[in-house]
């Protein structure tokens, strides 16, 4: 079995910078301070007069960005999400999505894979943040191949994109031929029936994982990628929805503003369906090793497969009861049943007799 390539989605990020930059030289690159952890240094070693250090001055750099883009270039700034979506966001919000300016943020270690930086830089709180801000495009590559298209579809793009990039090292999933980019495109990877997995990041591997594990237990899940989370793919995960019955999201960012909670947003006004969201819980992350903390947190394939497994159980139970009451001859004596099984319960306080 041959091993499986894995490339950090930063690393894509600044081959892409490298390749875009000898395409078009109008591209600017700025970074605060960051360009070996960013990627941005392979840029700035290509054109160093293309590229502008900032300093530790998140807010500062954004401006920059801002004004240079009223010149007719094309800047990507970048530096940690936490940064770039956090300590900047008011001057993304007035200085960028307000006047609808033409820059690009490459915001690189996002999440809690950013592993031993601990909670103040596991940024979990970025898409939903970015995702409030008007006219602001929202993209989460899942592998090297998608975040290198990411850049040029940004690129080609007239506003402001936001582009979440990783630390970890995640495996390369869309290295076929087949392969086609497109904001506000969702990509089936792989068809099932049982259920639908929305996911996005670092997350599709994972859940591409947990598939093929449910699929041992006899669950046939239908796999989507959503690598775009604003503007989101209303249409495929209505089509999803309505196939499957059951929606699980899957993210390595808060369940709260992220992309189950895009994905609620369309299926509460379009097909009220039962969605499960899997991501981290409203809770701060920790110092640790990646992979350890993307299994603690519940995001591995392993957990997300028994998580999928309890839900589709659920909604099967539910089913069931939906059944019974549309009969109320079958619903009385249900009723009756349960009425029963409590009042056994209570009297024997549930212990085996």
């Amino acid at each position: 079995m041959s091993e499986v390539k894995k490339i950090a989605t930063r690393e894509s990020y600044g081959n892409a910078l490298v390749e875009l930059g000898k395409l078009h030289d109008d591209v600017v690159v700025l970074d605060a301070d960051l360009a070996g952890a960013t990627k941005t240094g392979m840029f700035k070693k290509a054109f160093p007069e293309r590229f502008i250090d900032c300093g530790i001055a998140e807010g500062n750099m954004i401006g920059v960005a801002a004004g240079i883009a009223t010149t007719g270039k094309v800047p990507f700034a970048s530096t940690f999400a936490m940064f770039a979506a956090g300590r900047a966001f008011e001057q993304v919000r007035n200085s960028v999505g307000y006047p609808k300016n033409n820059v690009k943020i490459g915001a690189t270690h996002a999440g809690i894979s950013v592993g031993e930086d601990g909670a103040t830089h596991q940024c979990n709180e970025d898409i939903a943040l970015m995702r409030t801000i008007p006219g602001m495009v929202v993209i989460s590559p899942a592998d090297d191949v998608e975040a290198r298209a990411a850049v040029f579809a940004a690129y080609e793009h007239q506003g402001p994109v936001y582009m979440r990039f990783g630390r970890l090292a995640v495996p390369v999933i869309n290295d076929n031929p087949d392969y086609k980019f497109e904001i506000g495109k969702g990509i089936v990877l792989r068809e099932g029936k049982d259920v639908t997995i929305v996911a996005t990041g670092l997350e599709v591997s994972e859940s591409l994982a947990a598939a093929e594990k449910l699929a041992a237990d006899g669950i046939d899940a239908k796999v989507i990628n959503i690598h775009t989370i604003k503007p989101i793919d209303e249409e495929l995960i209505v089509a999803a929805a309505k196939e499957t019955g059951k929606v699980v999201t899957v993210e390595e960012h808060s369940v709260i503003g992220g992309l189950g909670s895009a994905v609620c947003d369309v299926l509460s006004e379009k097909l009220p369906t039962p969605v499960l969201k899997i991501g981290v819980m409203d809770t701060f992350g920790e110092s640790g090793p990646a992979v350890e903390l993307i299994k603690k947190y519940g995001l591995d394939a392993d957990s997300i497969c028994e998580k999928v497994k309890a839900f589709v159980k659920q909604a099967e139970i539910l089913e069931i009861l939906k059944e019974i009451r549309q009969s109320k001859k079958n619903y009385l004596l249900f009723s009756k049943y349960m009425e029963a099984l409590i009042a056994f319960h209570k009297y024997y306080g549930g212990k085996e007799q």
